[in-house]
């Protein structure tokens, strides 16, 4: 550190730290994207060099090695590895039935209007010329489903490259057989290859179930909401009925758009998103903190007791806490009477103020926050409690033979071990609260909200996470927006995340707590 700090008044030293942290977050944004520049740029080296090798093998190998590259298996299959011919083959045979007769017209109507814009599909569902004596009307002719379109056209994707690495790795044991051929060896068979994937190679047929799974249930319907974002999938387009179409970045230019109503309610949604995961995260763990050190400290008595009653509310179901909260702090009709819920009327009895939860926004949010922290604290209170009993007391004798006070020594030495041990638990619990869902649905369900100021389906104390399941399962099931706030809620906390992390103590200090 620069001695001139040491010089510094305390206000000095402050702005000196907040200088120094928002710099290296800068720079650690910077070099996050430069880190992936350069691995995008390797990434499409790795491609250049491959297709080197793949026509180099194809020019120099013999005539079954090139039979290989049109016919997978076929050069296995000669030379000895009968059963792994086979699957190659059957692999090449279910891929181009799959593309024939499913993939290939979903994959070409996905990508029909991708870049020009346009509908998601050819045919929309119609009234026919036929008429239906039984039925009493005109036949009904179902046409495309954009959701299905996108949703199969993905799914062939992914089917393309699994195939094409299936491919690549036919070409290349060719290529390796051909070279244990010339050098008179005999190709290994099954039994060997058996051996390997239950010793050796155990871990691909342990992996392969649930990285198919992982594909399947979490990838692809991922990547299907992304390309929502940038279609105009609304009410107004419900499949199959209607096709919507490819817009873009319309969407994400409307959402951002401060001058207009929508972009209005994002930022301050926004704002409010980012107030609260920060008045959440830090006053449970600091308060936790706090309490666990208050419990932990030598001439405390009854330390379970104390341990035991913050643990109950751990132990009730947390939505049943937050339902219950609801009823107590309703401003009428609940709790003990028309009054309102029993913390409300406890306050109007005693200080002679009637709390306006659910009725002012401010009000709202602080009992929001302060609920919040009722039902997190406690998790904190137990993990720092079990960081305390690990610290070193030889420590903290040290700091009293120097002279430290207690609150010295808790600066210098308790908060610096605590978060090098819970720096990834604190990053963690900020995206956690950036899309905590509970608290805020079931304590005010978003509300209050002047609808002069908060349109477009969000409210007071809505978070980007309640918006975007208001906007999906609301009135105007607006899934193109739900989704765009999806992708913006993912990319904060991905850079937040690694940003944090890789400036944390948990990272740099290592050394020093050791």
């Amino acid at each position: 550190m620069d001695l001139n700090y040491y010089r510094l008044t305390p206000w000095g030293k402050l702005l000196y730290k907040l200088k120094k942290l928002f710099g290296g977050i800068g720079r650690g944004f910077v070099g996050f994207w430069v880190r992936l520049g350069k691995a995008i740029a390797a990434f499409f080296t790795g491609i250049v060099k491959g297709i080197g090798d793949f026509f180099g093998g194809f020019a120099s190998g013999s005539a079954l090695t090139k039979t290989s590259y049109l016919i997978m298996g076929s050069s296995h299959v000669f030379r000895g590895q009968i059963v792994k011919g086979i699957i190659y083959f059957a692999l090449e045979v279910l891929f181009v039935l799959y593309m024939l007769f499913f993939g290939g017209k979903y994959l070409a109507m996905f990508f029909e209007n991708f870049f020009g814009g346009g509908n998601v599909g050819r045919v929309e569902t119609h009234v026919s010329d036929v008429w239906n004596d039984e039925l009493g009307e005109y036949v009904k002719v179902a046409g495309d489903n954009s959701f299905h379109i996108i949703l199969y056209g993905i799914l062939s994707l992914f089917v393309i490259i699994f195939f094409f690495m299936c491919y690549l790795s036919s070409v290349k044991e060719s290529r390796l057989l051909e070279e244990i051929c010339i050098i008179g060896r005999k190709p290994e068979g099954i039994k060997g290859d058996v051996k390997r994937l239950a010793d050796k190679n155990f871990h691909l047929p342990l992996l392969s179930l649930p990285m198919v799974g992982l594909f399947m249930f979490t990838v692809i319907p991922l990547v299907t909401m992304i390309l929502i974002a940038f279609t105009n999938y609304d009410a107004n387009h419900e499949v199959p009925e209607h096709l919507f179409q490819w817009v873009g970045f319309k969407n994400f230019g409307e959402l951002l758009d401060t001058s207009s109503s929508l972009g209005m309610t994002f930022w301050r949604v926004f704002g409010w998103t980012i107030i609260w995961a920060v008045c959440a995260t830090f006053s449970n763990y600091f308060l936790g903190m706090a309490l666990a050190i208050l419990i932990n400290k030598k001439g405390i008595r009854l330390k379970k007791l104390y341990r035991t009653l913050f643990v109950a509310t751990i132990a009730v179901p947390q939505f049943v806490s937050l339902l219950i909260m609801s009823k107590m702090l309703d401003t009428g009709g609940g709790g003990l009477g028309s009054g309102g819920g029993i913390i409300t009327q406890l306050i109007e009895n005693i200080f002679g103020y009637h709390l306006q939860f659910g009725l002012d926004i401010t009000t709202t949010r602080i009992c929001i926050i302060l609920v919040n922290m009722w039902i997190g604290v406690p998790y904190s209170m137990l993990m720092c409690s079990g960081i305390l009993m690990n610290i070193p007391d030889d420590l903290y004798e040290s700091a009293r033979i120097d002279g430290a006070r207690p609150f010295r020594q808790f600066r210098k030495i308790t908060l610096p071990y605590m978060l090098f041990v819970t720096g990834p638990y604190l990053i963690t619990q900020f995206i956690g609260n950036i899309n905590n869902f509970n608290v805020i649905y079931l304590l005010s369900g978003g509300g209050p909200g002047d609808l002069m100021k908060y349109t477009d389906g969000a409210k007071g104390t809505d978070l980007l996470i309640t918006w975007l399941y208001k906007l999906s399962l609301g009135i105007d099931r607006n899934y193109k927006l739900a989704s765009v706030i999806g992708i913006l809620v993912f990319v904060i906390s991905a850079v937040f995340s690694l940003v944090i992390y890789n400036k944390s103590s948990a990272v740099k200090g290592e050394d020093n707590f050791q």
